[in-house]
């Protein structure tokens, strides 16, 4: 048995062997206890929850709440402007993202992820552009809560587009309605009178991820 001066000696004495043999105690603690994976990748969670991480899961004993797919309002989808008649830019949605939150109160605060894209046309040329997009909750049509967020997208020397991304959080939907509202979303600061695509009603907790956007050349100033 080696223990005291004597380990404390053989330490000196052979030191190579003792530095390698911390080395290799250190690497079978980090072993038995591996480094936990995030859920998804960065750019969906930057997307979905405003950082790199997943926020924590719903409070236990409250409901579920429903949390529909983003929607991308009628006639919103983009937005050009012109330098007489060439485009000079357009401005669009990419992709969408929501996580739906359920507090005490029974209310439903909705967080809201829009990708924005840039792009230049004929008559266009690099620089920053000022993007606002509306973001919206709807009843029957009507608006509950709208706010404009803005997304500043760069586009560089010798490139031709160039994307950012809005995280809009604290969209409260009213106790009354948390069973049937539609989350929409728009190119411009506009937004109260541009219509939402005719769709049937849900009702049961959403939870899948929204379908990205599509495009559009309609101008929604």
């Amino acid at each position: 048995m080696v223990g005291g001066r004597d380990g404390a000696g053989i330490c000196r004495r052979f030191a190579p062997l003792c530095a390698t043999a911390a080395v290799l105690v250190v690497a079978a603690a980090l072993a038995a206890f591996p480094a936990r994976a995030e859920e998804g990748n960065i750019f969906s969670n930057l997307l979905k929850f405003g950082g790199t991480t997943v926020p924590p899961s719903q409070a236990e004993g409250l409901e579920p709440p429903y949390c529909p797919p983003v929607e991308v309002a009628e006639g919103a989808a983009a937005t050009r402007t012109l330098a007489g008649s060439e485009v000079r830019t357009q401005f669009s949605l990419g992709r969408l993202a929501r996580e739906c939150t359920r507090l005490q109160d029974g209310s439903i605060s909705v967080k809201a992820g829009v990708e924005v894209n840039v792009l230049l046309g004929p008559a266009g040329a690099p620089g920053r552009f000022d993007v606002p997009v509306t973001l919206q909750i709807r009843h029957d049509g009507k608006v509950v809560t709208s706010r404009v967020e803005r997304a500043s997208v760069v586009v560089g020397p010798g490139e031709a587009q160039g994307f950012a991304t809005i995280v809009a959080d604290a969209l409260l939907v009213p106790t009354a309605l948390t069973a049937d509202y539609d989350i929409a979303v728009a190119v411009g600061a506009g937004g109260k009178g541009t219509k939402t695509a005719t769709k049937p009603r849900r009702r049961k907790p959403a939870v899948a991820a929204s379908p990205p956007a599509g495009g559009g050349d309609d101008a929604a100033q």
